[in-house]
């Protein structure tokens, strides 16, 4: 982004805290702001009737929440919730798709991004039809260790499990398999990965095509 694109986005941005599980955005109601994490992870997830979860996109340091916004959608049954704890810069949503209107080079990053978010979701959509608990479960913890940059983060198995749309049996039996397997270590509700290579060889085929449309975003 040009230099002088960003000073005057920064002007509209405040920084604030991301606190674990923290509700940033109800399902059926009109997004107030749109977050930039700086650190720390933000779920997308569809809410269902019957109140389940379904977590379909991650918001990391590569990203932010306004796709939205930016494709002039209106209220949906997306809800926002802070999956780890750090920081993110905010703004308005007003004050976002005024400087939509004024900045270019926000605008351009906005059409590569949702083009790569979307990529995202069609891909998660048919992961979550065609592969195992198994693999999806090492996908998901792929993800999460490349945003969050550590090779432990805070994580319960309930939560994984609505992230996942699966039952915490399921989800607990897919923690079991991979620890068996040396991957990853889990111990009140700490993850930590142990063998990244092999989490990968666990994982579908899902996270490289994911990983590398984000890996071209930052080009």
């Amino acid at each position: 982004m040009a230099a002088d694109d960003y000073a005057h986005m920064s002007l509209a941005r405040t920084l604030q805290p991301l606190r674990m599980r923290e509700t940033l955005q109800e399902a059926g109601e009109p997004p107030e702001f749109v977050y930039f994490p700086t650190s720390g992870i933000i779920s997308a997830l569809t809410v269902l009737e019957n109140g389940m979860m379904i977590e379909f996109a991650t918001v990391g340091r590569e990203g932010t929440t306004g796709v939205p916004i930016f494709l002039g959608m209106g209220e949906s049954n997306m809800a926002l919730i802070s999956q780890m704890p750090g920081e993110t810069l905010r703004m308005t949503t007003p004050d976002f798709r005024d400087e939509l209107l004024v900045n270019r080079s926000l605008a351009a990053i906005m059409g590569r991004y949702s083009g790569v978010l979307l990529a995202l979701v069609a891909q998660s959509a048919a992961c979550n039809r065609a592969h195992h608990v198994d693999q999806r479960c090492a996908r998901w913890l792929l993800m999460t260790h490349d945003q969050s940059a550590a090779d432990d983060f805070p994580i319960t198995q309930e939560f994984l499990a609505h992230m996942l749309g699966v039952s915490r049996p399921s989800v607990t039996l897919s923690a079991t398999v991979l620890q068996a397997a040396g991957l990853i270590a889990y111990h009140r509700g700490k993850m930590t990965v142990i063998d990244r290579a092999g989490l990968e060889a666990a994982s579908c085929e899902c996270y490289a095509v994911v990983h590398r449309s984000f890996v071209r975003l930052a080009e």
